[in-house]
């Protein structure tokens, strides 16, 4: 079966704007999906207090790092799908669609346990402060219960974004979101069940935005990506694929997320107000980060499907347009951040030193941001090209590697907040410019032999 005609076909056509046809639909999903998380940090520093903030935000790394293994193994059916969407390869795409779909159930199934066992062992492993420590496990533990449908949301929204559609999975995050929002004000304020409310709403959230991707899927009558129940099956060479490009990925957000651990028990290393107030800030710049994911992940489909045509020269003039617009994007986005820091910082805390930690934390990272730009966008690019293990490696070694020599050799000796803070710019700055020499310099862009 080959497609003539794809719905969602990004390779002709003006790119500024199939790029950001892409990008904006993705980005209110995320600001959607993004928002049901912010809510749980307003609700509980609002109404249950800081230590219960603390409890929450000291849960981030690992939750972080859960679903970054799942972005990650989706991005691998992203770029497959994309590259078979892209080259007309129908029953390519079937195949490689209920492989995904089937091994997303597998994997959530697997963390559901594996976290829920491991959660008090790996949040005293990051010294959570004790004050915060029970209610912390419980949020965790209860959260873990939700991974089969975290799972199924991400890998059904990637096969979407795949094949050019970034529109229906905002629908999923944006009812989610309201979900969440309204079962958290009545399992905390009018229920007072506390953090306990707060995951429950969380959960529950995610089980819902599974549902209505499941039912996009189902519902696409005729088009080759259609779900199928029944056709549900692991085929070998999708299933290869998608591990190939998905593992290394899913690695690079395992070693982010697992320096950003450390990050964590750095902060928890100096008291309850600075954790709670790192909590704050990273409900706070989430905005930077969903706006470079989308991108990144606007670029993949796009580099996807063009890559999968033979279009090499299209897929880099879409990377040089995305880069520019980017940049522009940061610098704004920055400007912003610093000059609204207090006021935003606010809506999430209202303790007046909490909130001095963080208006402090604001004014030193955000103008940083810039360095980080090629660190999203390049690896997003090759990646569609189906070549994740290099830019992996460089991320590893370049951010990771050289983010933990900071924290154990430097910051020990220079005990501060801003020490801490300081990993991050030095190691985008040194990443950006090694995925860079890989990108002008490195043979990804090599079409299989025989395309």
């Amino acid at each position: 079966m080959r497609l003539s005609q794809p719905v969602g076909d990004i390779t002709q056509g003006v790119i500024w704007k199939q790029i950001l046809a892409l990008f904006f639909p993705l980005w209110i999903g995320t600001f959607f999906q993004q928002l049901y998380n912010a809510v749980d940090t307003v609700v509980v520093g609002q109404f249950v207090g800081k230590v219960a903030l603390a409890a929450v935000g000291a849960t981030g790394p690992i939750v972080n790092l859960t679903v970054g293994i799942f972005t990650g193994l989706a991005a691998g059916a992203v770029v497959v799908i994309a590259q078979r969407f892209g080259a007309r390869m129908g029953e390519e795409v079937h195949k490689s669609v209920h492989t995904a779909m089937l091994l997303a159930v597998l994997i959530g199934v697997f963390f559901t346990v594996a976290g829920f066992v491991l959660t008090p062992w790996s949040l005293q492993a990051i010294e959570t402060p004790p004050d915060a420590l029970p209610d912390a496990i419980l949020y965790q533990q209860v959260y873990f219960l939700g991974m089969v449908p975290n799972m199924i949301y991400n890998m059904g929204t990637g096969v979407l974004r795949a094949i050019g559609d970034s529109r229906r999975p905002l629908y999923s995050p944006a009812a989610a979101s309201l979900c969440s929002s309204g079962l958290e004000l009545l399992l905390v304020l009018v229920i007072p069940l506390g953090v306990l409310g707060v995951a429950i709403a969380t959960v529950s959230a995610q089980v819902l935005a599974a549902v209505l991707v499941v039912i996009s899927l189902l519902r696409a009558s005729g088009q080759s990506y259609q779900l199928f129940p029944s056709a549900l099956s692991v085929h070998r060479q999708p299933m290869l694929a998608i591990l190939r490009v998905g593992i290394p990925t899913a690695l690079q957000s395992v070693m982010y997320s697992a320096s950003n651990i450390v990050i964590q028990a750095a902060i928890n290393s100096f008291d309850t107000d600075a954790v709670a107030a790192w909590a704050a800030y990273g409900k706070m710049d989430v905005l930077f980060w969903m706006t470079m994911t989308a991108l990144s992940q606007s670029l993949t489909t796009f580099a996807g499907q063009n890559y999968g045509a033979g279009k090499l020269d299209r897929l880099k003039q879409g990377v040089n347009v995305c880069i520019a617009m980017c940049a522009g994007i940061t610098i704004v986005m920055s400007a912003v951040l610093v000059l609204f820091a207090r006021p935003i910082l606010s809506i999430f805390v209202s303790d007046a030193d909490v909130l001095e930690i963080g208006v402090e934390m604001v004014t030193f990272l955000a103008p940083s941001y810039i360095t980080y730009l090629l660190v999203e966008l390049l690896p997003g690019a090759i990646r569609g090209a189906g070549k994740s293990l290099v830019p992996m490696l460089i991320s590893v070694f370049g951010v990771c590697g050289l983010r933990l020599a900071w924290l154990f050799l430097v910051v020990p000796h220079f005990h501060t907040i801003i020490m801490v803070e300081a990993s991050y710019p030095i190691t985008w700055a040194t990443t950006s410019v090694a995925l860079l020499l890989c990108y002008k310099w490195g043979r990804w862009l090599e079409l299989p032999k025989g395309a």
